[in-house]
């Protein structure tokens, strides 16, 4: 029985990409009208698009949707449904 072959070739070797969450930051709950919640298609907990008291994005927000309010969406599919869509990407 002959040992295993192993081939090695810089250029057929693979190398996964390093994969790392960009941080968010969380809103500050004082600065907006809406409190709510969802769990998102990973599992994390997202706020659920809001409304500021100042009318300024607030820290965190990936777009400000079509009826006004932010969202704190970590994906472009479904960011701003049943908020008139997306208006503006941040």
């Amino acid at each position: 029985m002959s040992a295993p072959f192993f081939f090695s070739h810089p250029a057929l070797a693979f190398k996964a990409p390093a994969y790392q969450e960009a941080p968010q930051s969380a809103p500050n709950e004082a600065e907006l009208q809406e409190h709510k919640h969802y769990r998102n298609m990973d599992g994390k907990t997202v706020h659920s698009p809001a409304h500021t008291k100042s009318g300024q994005a607030p820290p965190g927000a990936s777009a400000k949707c079509g009826d006004g309010s932010y969202s704190f969406s970590l994906h472009h599919r479904g960011t701003c449904s049943r908020h008139g869509g997306v208006a503006e990407w941040l």
